[in-house]
C-alpha cells in the first residue's frame, strides 16, 4: 500500500502556486474556462501570473498598485470563460479595478440549454534562455475561480509544446477552440487569437504524467455525440456533490465484482430514491467534525464543504481516476446538455491505490461518515419551482436582450458627469418574478433601480450619474421570486455604447493619486517579468516616498531605468504608457508626477525613439 494514497486529503495545493511559471520561466499566456466567477478573485489572478505569489487573496487585494499593474502585463495574454450570470455580486461596491476585468472576462451560454460548467487553466510559459523549450500546463480542476472554502481536487500537468499534434488532446483542442463563439455579450478580436493560439498550442502538448500513472485521456461532453461516462468496471468509487436518481442508477451497474461508494451531500442524498441508495456499498456525506492527520480539528479557515468530483474505477490490474467538471447527474454524464471536461489518468493499483484504499478510512474517507437516511427534508417543493423562475429570468438578462448606454451630463457641479441608461433590445417575459434591482458593481446596493416593470415593458432605465471611475459593464441584479420565497443576486457584463475611451486612464489616475504612489507604482512598472522578489518588494508601502524627495536620490531610479533601457526598452515603453495615461487623466486637483521626474525621462526617451 502506498504512503500516501491519489487523492489523500493531507495533499494540499494553493490555487495561486498552480499558475506560478516553473523556474526559469515566466508566464507568456493563458486560456481559463469557469462556470462561476467573484471578482475579487479573478482581478487577483494577474498578479500572482505576471508579479508575485502571495500566502492569501486578501494579501493581493490590499495592494491595489499591484493589482493594477499585474491587470496591464497581462493585458491580451489571458481570457478567462464563465457561464453568463454566474459572476458573483455583492450588496457593497466591488473595487473599481474590477473594471479592467472587462478585457478578461467573456461571458459564455452552452449550446443545448445546459450549463457551461468547466473548470480547466491552459498556460504557456516562455523560456527566460532562449535555447529553452516553450513550456505549457493544464490544469483541470473541480473549484470555480471564487473563494470558495470547499474540498476540491485538481489535476495538473507540465508538458512541451512539440511540433507534431497529439490526437489525445483532441478534446482539449475540441473546447478550446469552440470558446470564442459560445459568447453572448461580445468579444474582442485580441481575446479570440489569444483563445486561437493557445487551443493550437495545446493540441501539440507533450504532457509529462504524474508520479505513478501510465497515461491521460481527455473527454468532453455539451457539444453532441455520446457523452462520456466512466467504463465497465470491477469496482466503482464515485465522489460527486450534486447528484440524481438516473445518473446514481447508471453508475450502480457499472462494477461487477461490488457494489459502488459514494459519497456526496446530505441534502443531496435526501432527493434521491432509496432503492438507489441501496444499489451503493457504502453512502457518505462530509464530516465536518473531521481531524487531520495529527488529530487537529479542522480550524474555520480550513476546508469546508464538498466540490470535489471524482470517479475512482478498477480495471484489470489498473486504477483509473478521473476527475473534472462533472458531477453525478444526468445533464453532466447521460444526456451532455450541460459543457463538460474530464481528464482520467491511469496507473498500476498497486502504484495508484485501489477504490477502498483512496475513498476509505486511510484515504479521503476518514474525512467522511455514513449518511442517515431521513436526517434532512426533501426540499421543498414550491421552494424548487421559486428558484427555476428565478433561474429563467437570469438566463433572459444575460443573453443578449440588453445594453447599456453611457452619456456625458452637461452640469455645473461636475461631480458625477456620466450617466448611465440600462436598454432592453425588447420586452422580457420575466413569469414568476416579484422584484428586480439593478445597480453598477462599482456603486452598490445603495444606488438600485427598480428595473421589473421597465424591462418588462421594453422601456430604458435610468441608472443614474456617476464619476467616470464607477462606469463599468458589470451590472449586479437582485432578483425575488412573486412569492418572497428565495431571491438571487449576480452579475453579468453587458455591451456598453459609449464607453469613454479615457475610463481606463481615471481609474489609473485614481490609484496613482500621490507622489509616493507614483514612484512606488514606476519601480513596479520597471521589475522583470521573471523577478517575483524585485516586483514583490517595489509593491511595498514604502519603496517610494522619501527614496524620490530629492534630486540627489534619483541613482535607484537612474539605475533601474538604464537597466531597462539595455534590456531592450520593453518597461521604458511601459513607462511612457503610463506618464501618457496620466497626463489624459485631466481635470485632477493634484499631478503625481513630480516636475524632477521629468528631466530624467525626457533623456531616456529620446534615446528610446532615437
Amino acid at each position: 500500500m502506498p504512503i500516501r494514497t491519489s487523492l489523500d486529503p493531507e495533499t494540499r495545493v494553493l490555487y495561486g502556486d498552480s499558475l506560478q511559471p516553473p523556474p526559469g520561466y515566466i508566464f507568456d499566456a493563458a486560456v481559463a474556462t469557469t462556470f462561476s466567477l467573484d471578482f475579487e478573485t479573478a482581478l487577483a489572478v494577474p498578479v500572482s501570473l505576471a508579479l508575485f505569489a502571495a500566502e492569501s487573496r486578501e494579501d493581493l487585494l490590499e495592494n491595489p498598485l499591484a493589482l493594477l499593474e499585474g491587470a496591464e502585463r497581462i493585458a491580451g495574454r489571458l481570457v478567462v470563460y464563465a457561464d453568463a450570470g454566474h459572476l458573483r455580486a455583492q450588496g457593497r461596491p466591488h473595487s473599481r479595478l474590477c473594471s479592467l476585468l472587462e478585457s478578461i472576462v467573456v461571458e459564455v451560454a452552452a449550446p443545448r440549454e445546459g450549463v457551461f460548467h468547466p473548470k480547466m487553466w491552459a498556460l504557456r510559459y516562455r523560456p527566460i534562455r532562449p535555447d529553452d523549450p516553450t513550456l505549457l500546463r493544464l490544469l483541470i480542476l473541480s473549484r470555480n475561480l471564487t473563494r470558495d472554502r470547499s474540498w476540491d481536487i485538481s489535476l495538473r500537468l507540465d508538458g512541451e509544446l512539440t511540433r507534431r499534434p497529439d490526437a489525445k488532446n483532441r478534446p482539449l483542442f475540441d473546447l478550446i477552440s469552440r470558446l470564442p463563439d459560445l459568447n453572448v455579450a461580445g468579444i474582442s478580436d485580441e481575446a479570440r487569437a489569444i483563445t486561437e493560439e493557445i487551443a493550437e498550442n495545446i493540441r501539440r502538448a507533450q504532457w509529462t504524467m504524474p508520479e505513478g500513472f501510465d497515461d491521460v485521456a481527455f473527454a468532453l461532453n455539451g457539444f453532441g455525440g455520446k457523452s462520456w461516462q466512466p467504463d465497465p468496471c470491477t469496482r466503482l468509487g464515485v465522489i460527486s456533490p450534486f447528484c440524481d436518481t438516473d445518473a446514481l442508477d447508471t453508475l450502480a451497474n457499472l462494477p461487477s465484482a461490488a457494489k459502488p461508494i459514494l459519497i456526496s451531500r446530505s441534502d443531496q442524498l435526501a432527493c434521491i430514491d432509496a432503492t438507489t441508495l441501496d444499489a451503493f456499498g457504502r453512502v457518505a456525506v462530509l464530516d465536518e467534525t473531521a481531524a487531520t492527520d495529527d488529530g487537529e480539528e479542522l480550524s474555520a479557515t480550513a476546508l469546508q464543504g464538498l466540490h470535489a468530483k471524482a470517479f475512482i474505477a478498477e480495471i484489470g490490474w489498473s486504477t483509473v481516476i478521473t476527475v473534472g467538471s462533472g458531477n453525478a447527474t444526468r445533464p453532466a454524464i447521460i444526456t451532455g446538455r450541460n459543457i463538460e471536461l474530464f481528464a482520467s489518468i491511469w496507473g498500476a493499483r498497486s502504484k495508484v491505490g485501489s477504490v477502498e484504499q483512496i475513498l476509505g478510512d486511510t484515504g479521503f474517507g476518514r474525512l467522511t461518515r455514513a449518511f442517515v437516511p431521513r436526517e434532512l427534508e426533501p426540499a421543498d417543493q414550491a421552494l424548487i419551482t421559486a428558484q427555476a423562475s428565478l433561474e429563467s429570468a437570469r438566463r433572459a438578462l444575460c443573453r443578449g436582450k440588453l445594453r447599456l448606454r453611457c452619456e456625458k451630463v452637461v452640469s455645473d457641479e461636475g461631480e458625477h458627469p456620466w450617466r448611465v441608461w440600462l436598454m432592453p433590445t425588447d420586452r422580457l417575459e420575466l413569469d414568476g418574478i416579484g422584484s428586480m434591482a439593478a445597480w453598477p458593481i462599482t456603486r452598490g446596493d445603495g444606488h438600485a433601480r427598480d428595473v421589473l416593470s421597465a424591462l418588462q415593458a421594453g422601456e430604458a432605465v435610468d441608472l443614474g450619474t456617476m464619476p467616470l471611475i464607477d462606469v463599468t459593464r458589470f451590472m449586479a441584479f437582485r432578483l425575488a421570486d412573486e412569492n418572497v420565497k428565495t431571491s438571487l443576486v449576480f452579475s453579468t457584463g453587458l455591451p456598453m455604447d459609449g464607453l469613454p475611451a479615457e475610463r481606463h486612464a481615471a481609474i489609473m489616475r485614481w490609484i496613482i493619486d500621490s507622489r509616493d504612489t507614483f514612484f512606488r507604482y514606476l519601480r513596479l512598472l520597471l521589475s522583470e517579468l521573471g523577478d517575483p522578489f524585485g516586483a514583490a518588494l517595489a509593491a511595498q508601502k514604502g519603496a517610494g516616498g522619501t527614496a524620490w524627495s530629492a534630486r540627489a536620490d534619483d541613482a535607484p531610479l537612474l539605475e533601474e531605468m538604464v537597466r531597462a533601457l539595455c534590456r531592450g526598452g520593453e518597461r521604458l515603453r511601459a513607462v511612457e504608457r503610463l506618464v501618457a495615461r496620466l497626463e489624459e487623466a485631466t481635470g485632477e486637483a493634484t499631478d503625481p508626477i513630480p516636475p524632477e521626474f521629468y528631466t530624467l525621462w525626457n533623456a531616456f526617451r529620446l534615446v528610446l525613439h532615437g
